[in-house]
């Protein structure tokens, strides 16, 4: 029987010209991918499993700290010495120079969200094909995530100027999409079968203040680019809505309700950074904390279910240990759910740079084990009230020794996994109903007791 590619080779004359992809960095940084991958395959290029069946391979970079600049430079070295035919793109492509002077053999260079540049470049490696009978492109573009689940970027670019960020310098300002223009790209995805969109932006909750909050026209009526209005709609289209990226403002308490009705996953990703508010003015981060333990108080009494994730940095400059012993007490206080640490690193171009009474590094070092072990006891205690619940469950994996999925509390890649043992009669992306047997500080395991719905 021919394959595909026989039936484009008997169409062109040629095969199609393939391209590799290596997509390095955060989600953000996929749906940028997505899109480029989208584009090629619309005009005809394949995508390539490896190096070797590649005739070009494009790197999407990661440049917001050195040790993802590192592994960027060495993603980079892979591709050219196992295929040759390099372009770069990405965070770290806005400064050529540094990819150029270690690697100058790459046919060339593109920044962040330049995705016709990127087009560009592939076309100048290997000439498109031309084939006008084949419905390359499914209506809801490719994605790199698998099929029940995909990110939904809803904008670029930071209004916000944290000192160790550099955000703003690389993707610049705020720049939301139409409400509009979100809800029918999240109309398609579900159509297509996913099960679950993950909303992501570089600061989600100020969603539509650079376009004054305008309306637009969805499905006959007016719809306000707000953060609000969008996440209620995403929540009338039967698919679950986990929020990424949420910076606290006031009006991130209006979504708390949604998440109560079901309306959205009760899950909200916040990047608290630090509690000592010496330490928060430093970050140019809000800094009253004490507030902050109020508000997750009244959001749980609100929605006794909601989790919350969040990222915190230790070994900022001028962090003393009073400040690090400030910060663990209100990490037993605030009882998150999931939480991610990193030791300070200065970022190139980073105001930070300039602050006095950088920490040691083995003091860094000593402080994140702390830190880490805290929220372990933490997390631990929280998993634990989880036993002998029955919960909702989405598939991601099967395989002969049972089904690997996750609960509303969990987003794929960071945070934790509910495992269902021996049980193989299910599939990726169905929904199940689960009860919950045991629980450590990350995990939990389950035993299903409904048929996937």
């Amino acid at each position: 029987m021919a394959t595909d590619d026989d039936i484009r080779t008997i169409k062109l004359g040629r095969p199609a010209p393939k391209v590799g992809f290596v997509s390095l960095g955060c989600p953000k940084a996929l749906v940028d991918s997505e899109r480029i991958i989208t584009k090629l395959r619309a005009e005809g290029y394949e995508l390539s499993a490896d190096y070797a069946g590649a005739d070009v391979v494009v790197v999407n970079t990661c440049g917001f700290l050195d040790s993802a600049k590192q592994e960027s430079l060495d993603a980079i070295g892979e591709a050219l010495a196992e295929n040759g035919r390099v372009i770069v793109t990405g965070c770290m492509g806005g400064d050529k120079q540094a990819i150029t002077s270690v690697h100058p053999g790459v046919l060339a260079v593109t920044g962040p969200h330049q995705y016709e540049q990127v087009v560009e470049a592939v076309h100048g490696a290997v000439a498109p094909p031309h084939d006008p009978f084949v419905d390359l492109v499914p209506p809801e573009g490719l994605h790199l995530t698998p099929r029940h689940y995909a990110y939904l970027k809803i904008s670029e670019g930071c209004n916000n100027r944290c000192s160790f960020c550099i955000i703003p310098s690389l993707r610049g300002d705020l720049s939301s999409r139409s409400a509009g223009d979100v809800m029918r790209e999240a109309e398609r995805l579900v159509k297509a079968g996913v099960k679950e969109l993950m909303v992501i932006s570089q600061d989600t909750s100020a969603y539509g203040l650079d376009l004054k909050y305008a309306q637009s026209d969805w499905r006959g009526a007016p719809l306000k680019t707000r953060f609000f209005d969008l996440a209620q709609a995403l929540g009338s289209l039967g698919a679950w809505v986990r929020l990424h990226y949420v910076y606290p403002y006031p009006h991130v308490d209006d979504v708390i309700p949604l998440m109560a009705e079901g309306r959205v996953l009760p899950y909200l990703d916040i990047p608290f950074q630090h509690a000592s508010p010496k330490v928060l003015k430093a970050m140019r981060r809000p800094g009253a904390q004490d507030k902050t333990l109020e508000r997750i108080r009244r959001w749980r009494e609100i929605c006794p279910d909601l989790a919350i994730r969040s990222t915190f940095i230790v070994g900022f400059p001028g962090e003393t240990d009073e400040d690090f012993e400030l910060l663990l007490d209100w990490l037993g206080e605030a009882r998150l759910n999931r939480v991610g640490c990193f030791k300070y690193e200065p970022v190139e171009g980073a105001a930070a740079n300039a602050l006095d009474d950088a920490v040691p590094e083995e003091v860094k070092e000593e402080r994140w084990h702390r830190f880490m072990a805290k929220q372990q006891d933490v997390s631990r205690e929280v998993l634990a009230t989880r036993v002998g619940r029955e919960i909702d469950v989405i598939i991601d994996e099967v395989d002969e020794e049972g089904a690997l999925g996750r609960s509303v509390w969990d987003a794929p890649e960071i945070d934790g996994s509910v495992f269902l043992n021996e049980d193989s009669d299910v599939k990726a992306g169905d929904i199940v109903r689960a009860k919950v047997v045991h629980a450590d500080e990350y995990d939990l395991w389950a035993e299903r007791v409904s048929d996937p719905g």
